[in-house]
């Protein structure tokens, strides 16, 4: 299948097919057979992660699938509980092996978290890309303050805020401090 380039977002060097499979809510192995019936019709970017609970199932559903990985974007993301430092590292290396990955093409902070210095996290998920486990980093669920403050503070580019977004929420002021900071939404 020849995609063309309006299909694709594309910031901070990450070219990401605009629609994709999000994962929320399937579990076993429905989720697994969606995935890869999902891919065969053409879906080249499934959005999963560690809260959700599947991430066995989706990297399942991909290797059944018989698309090859390269021609498949795969975004996961990290749980709010794991953005100690440490934690964040044991909990992308988790997730790499659930999906059976060397790597992810998007890890995501999942929601902020105030808890946790939003530097040392942003520290944290820069080094695991340098790290080779995941090609692209940034954020979902920030708002305007915090998209500023995770471009600052963060030593490797973010490419984008994944949040809701459609007719019924207004996310146009996300959108713009998205677009001021060269972030995909």
């Amino acid at each position: 299948m020849q995609f063309v380039e309006a299909q694709f977002v594309q910031a901070g060097g990450a070219k990401i097919p605009a629609i994709g499979l999000g994962t929320w809510e399937l579990r076993g192995r429905t989720c697994a057979r969606i995935v890869e019936q999902a891919l065969r019709l053409g879906y080249r970017h499934i959005d999963t992660a560690q809260v959700y609970e599947n991430e066995r199932e989706v990297g399942d559903g991909l290797r059944a699938s018989g698309v090859r990985r390269d021609d498949v974007f795969v975004t996961t993301k990290v749980w709010t509980t794991h953005f100690a430092p440490h934690d964040l590292e044991r909990s992308v290396k988790e997730s790499l092996v659930e999906l059976r990955m060397p790597e992810v093409d998007l890890l995501l902070l999942h929601w902020p978290n105030p808890h946790v210095p939003l530097v040392e996290t942003l520290g944290a998920l820069a080094h695991a890309k340098r790290m080779g486990l995941a090609r692209n980093i940034g954020v979902s669920n920030f708002n305007v303050a915090l998209i500023g403050e995770a471009v600052k503070a963060c030593p490797e580019p973010l490419v984008c805020d994944q949040v809701e977004y459609h007719p019924y929420l207004d996310q146009a002021k996300v959108r713009e401090a998205c677009a001021a900071n060269g972030l995909a939404l």
